[in-house]
């Protein structure tokens, strides 16, 4: 996830889900030339990005490997299961902001 390019420093934060994590971790994070390098790997490897300032913003207080919070539990599911959707060619509606 990263906030958008038009921002002074861009801030990006990658998520890892695996099926034995109780909630997904943050694996990366950072500003500026980190975040670009996030971002740029990401694409790389065809990891969708997802630009959303708010949820950066509260992923960027989770320490690198430690599992979201469960008060994030909501808005991440609904960012993977758009993303799934996606993945699978059912890409419904744009998710809200």
């Amino acid at each position: 996830m990263a906030k958008s390019p038009s921002d002074t420093t861009r801030e990006a934060v990658a998520l890892a889900y695996g099926q034995t994590d109780a909630a997904p971790r943050v694996v990366a994070k950072g500003k500026g030339l980190i975040a670009e390098q996030i971002i740029a790997r990401a694409k790389e490897h065809g990891v969708y990005v997802h630009e959303s300032p708010e949820l950066v913003a509260l992923l960027t207080q989770v320490d690198i490997d430690e599992h979201i919070p469960p008060q994030l539990y909501l808005a991440v599911a609904e960012l993977l299961a758009w993303l799934y959707r996606i993945e699978h060619g059912h890409a419904g509606p744009e998710l809200p902001r």
